[in-house]
């Protein structure tokens, strides 16, 4: 493996593991028991994973295309912004900053687990599930959101944002993304933002844990790498 390649991933790495500590972070603040952030609801968390999606790539962006999401490295090399032998060792790094983002949160949070005793509330500071669960329907609402995201990215290089603000252009793209279609299943769009944390939640000693939802798995990882594809179609289909 080449430097710059190694470098490379050593940023997606560490992009990913802030953006799922500080996204899965808020998650756990608003849902575990005896935290001060307890019951602040779907905005604070849109919003903190608006702001996790800013600063991780804000944090590996001097390393790598900061692209901290298999299904937008996917887009990326399907619109040919991206190099194809590229693809797998980011979503290897990617998948691993992930578990790491989802034990450090575990760690922060480590009193406040025994004193939660619903096991879905548990799952869900880690990885995503649906508000009804309906596997065709779960499955398109993961393509759709992650359609807007990698469009939206793609669509982003073609205007005139400055490299500085485009960080903040995304974080906006995600928090509306939460608030407007998020709703349906969590808003994985991103799959190494749910496997990583899922394989975590797994592994790990969690006090009062159940079962990591296996089952289900599988949408909010093909789900966002369909809808990666399908969006950079789109984008490929202008002009």
């Amino acid at each position: 493996m080449d430097n710059s390649l190694f470098m490379q991933l050593v940023g997606e790495f560490i992009g990913t593991t802030v953006l799922v500590l500080l996204g899965d972070g808020v998650v756990a603040g608003v849902s575990l028991k005896k935290t001060k952030a307890e019951g602040a609801g779907w905005i604070a968390i849109t919003l903190g994973w608006g702001f996790a999606v800013i600063l991780g790539v804000y944090s590996s962006s001097f390393l790598s295309p900061a692209h901290l999401n298999p299904a937008v490295t996917i887009g990326m090399a399907v619109a040919g912004n991206f190099d194809w032998a590229y693809v797998l060792p980011y979503i290897i790094a990617q998948t691993l900053g992930g578990i790491f983002g989802a034990i450090l949160v575990w760690i922060q949070y480590l009193p406040h687990w025994k004193e939660t005793d619903d096991q879905s509330v548990i799952l869900g500071t880690f990885a995503t599930g649906p508000a009804i669960r309906s596997y065709g329907a779960n499955f398109v609402s993961e393509v759709i959101g992650t359609v807007v995201l990698v469009f939206g990215l793609l669509a982003f290089t073609r205007g005139k944002f400055t490299d500085g603000l485009n960080p903040m252009a995304v974080g906006v793209l995600i928090t509306s993304i939460g608030l407007s279609l998020g709703g349906t299943t969590g808003y994985a769009i991103n799959p190494a933002r749910d496997l990583g944390p899922r394989i975590a939640h797994q592994i790990l000693p969690i006090a009062n844990k159940g079962g990591s939802d296996w089952s289900y798995s599988w949408i909010p990882v093909l789900g966002p790498i369909v809808g990666g594809i399908l969006g950079a179609g789109l984008y490929l289909l202008i002009p």
